[in-house]
């Protein structure tokens, strides 16, 4: 193993690519780990209409910053804002603040980093 000019180890990992291949359409959203390391964890998450129970609240003890890379997507949050998001859009969610995804399109694809545990 290699190590960086600050002394971490370089990690190997094969190319990939974001976009290829998606998951087919199924009947939940599909994640993805992409990188876990020292209280950060990096998701691709992949949407096919898919859109939270009715009643059910994300309320993570940790922030998350969310990217809209593909598709479109309406996220709702518990104080009543809504968002609609955009490819190329992205957001800093804070931890306590609940959210949940209100609508996705086809082929929506996001990535989220969790920063902590």
């Amino acid at each position: 193993m290699r190590l960086s000019p600050i002394g971490s180890p370089i990690f190997q990992m094969p190319l990939q690519n974001l976009f290829h291949p998606l998951p087919p359409p199924g009947a939940d959203e599909h994640f993805e780990t992409l990188l876990s390391h020292s209280g950060l964890r990096l998701e691709r998450i992949v949407s096919h209409g898919h859109a939270s129970p009715p009643d059910f609240w994300y309320d993570q003890t940790h922030d998350e910053w969310v990217a809209l890379l593909k598709g479109q997507a309406e996220l709702a949050f518990e104080d009543g804002e809504h968002l609609a998001l955009r490819a190329g859009d992205w957001l800093l969610i804070p931890a306590g603040r609940r959210h949940r995804v209100a609508a996705t399109g086809p082929d929506t694809v996001w990535l989220a980093l969790h920063l902590g545990d």
